[in-house]
């Protein structure tokens, strides 16, 4: 009889041990939707888009800048200097434009 609940007990311990050490079961995690992919291409390329705007804007200014600056005093030259800049702001703001056009395109598509 001792025997028994010894052989119970171990056969008990060994269960415990075995499921105690075992992890949960996780399931594969989904696949993501075509729209969710597309999306990231969307942020991606916006990324990408805004980067170009705002560095070549910034190359616009400073070109201005310096053509303006070795106008010496020159009203033509001073005002294609000005013209110059003024594309470089409106590099800017295009550039800080983008994410909100681009959202207002993915309302309208539904993405």
């Amino acid at each position: 009889m001792f025997r028994r609940i010894v052989q119970s007990l171990i056969v008990i311990a060994v269960t415990t041990a075995i499921l105690a050490s075992t992890g949960p079961a996780w399931a594969a995690p989904p696949e993501p939707s075509p729209t969710a992919r597309l999306s990231a291409i969307i942020a991606n390329i916006q990324g990408w888009i805004v980067g170009m705007l705002v560095g070549v804007a910034t190359l616009f200014v400073t070109y201005g800048g310096a053509r303006r600056m070795s106008s010496n005093g020159d009203p033509t030259e001073i005002e294609k200097a000005n013209s110059i800049i003024r594309n470089g702001l409106i590099g800017y703001a295009l550039a800080f434009l983008a994410p909100i056009l681009l959202a207002l395109v993915q309302g309208w598509i539904k993405v």
